[in-house]
């Protein structure tokens, strides 16, 4: 942890207290992945870890407010995911392989916060600007990064002048998005994993450079 951690009245919480409040946050976000966010009460995830109801609104001030706080912090981390589009090149076979990184990297990302994910689209959808803007701090960093490099191969000549980088960014975040969320449904689609990433790749380096990549 960085930085001062406070109790909900504003005092500073000690490292044990630190200790308490990450074990709460911790076992809350093991809940979340069996059980619907809303089903989730104050008391079950107190004794999950082994503490009491009143330790709990010593950190924060409902179930809701525990969530954000592991949103905000799976959010930071999906910031980082513009690290699959840095410094790289979509010509040539250079260009399939930044396109296969980023949709391995993407749906990785995923699949290992599957549950808070779940729970910041519901928040979105349900017209909560909180989790919205979670939601597009995760998305953005990759569509600001996608839309430059649009944007770069456009003043190179290498895409048409039609294209606005921005839609087409835009668009290949938001199917990238769906995709991500709907990973296991595509089994009953007699799809397989291994199957889905390459797929997937080609309408991302098709969109981004408007041809077939070179493998």
């Amino acid at each position: 942890m960085t930085g001062q951690v406070r109790t909900v009245d504003g005092r500073v919480a000690g490292r044990r207290g630190q200790a308490t409040r990450q074990k709460l946050l911790d076992c809350l976000s093991e809940m979340l992945s069996s059980s619907p966010y809303r089903d989730v009460k104050v008391i079950d995830v107190a004794r999950k870890a082994g503490t009491s109801p009143a330790t709990f609104y010593q950190y924060f001030p409902d179930v809701e407010g525990a969530v954000l706080e592991i949103a905000e912090q799976m959010a930071t981390e999906g910031a980082g995911l513009t690290e699959l589009l840095e410094g790289r090149t979509w010509t040539g076979k250079s260009g399939w392989q930044t396109a296969q990184e980023l949709v391995d990297g993407f749906l990785e990302f995923w699949r290992r916060n599957d549950a808070i994910l779940r729970v910041v689209d519901l928040g979105a959808a349900e017209g909560d600007k909180r989790f919205y803007k979670l939601r597009m701090k995760i998305l953005n960093s990759v569509n600001n990064s996608l839309a430059d490099s649009i944007a770069e191969l456009q003043s190179k000549g290498r895409v048409d002048k039609d294209v606005n980088p921005a839609a087409v960014a835009g668009s290949l975040v938001a199917m990238l998005a769906a995709v991500a969320a709907h990973q296991k449904g595509f089994s009953s689609w007699g799809v397989k994993q291994a199957e889905l990433k390459p797929n997937l790749a080609l309408l991302v380096h098709l969109g981004v450079t408007g041809k077939k990549p070179s493998k």
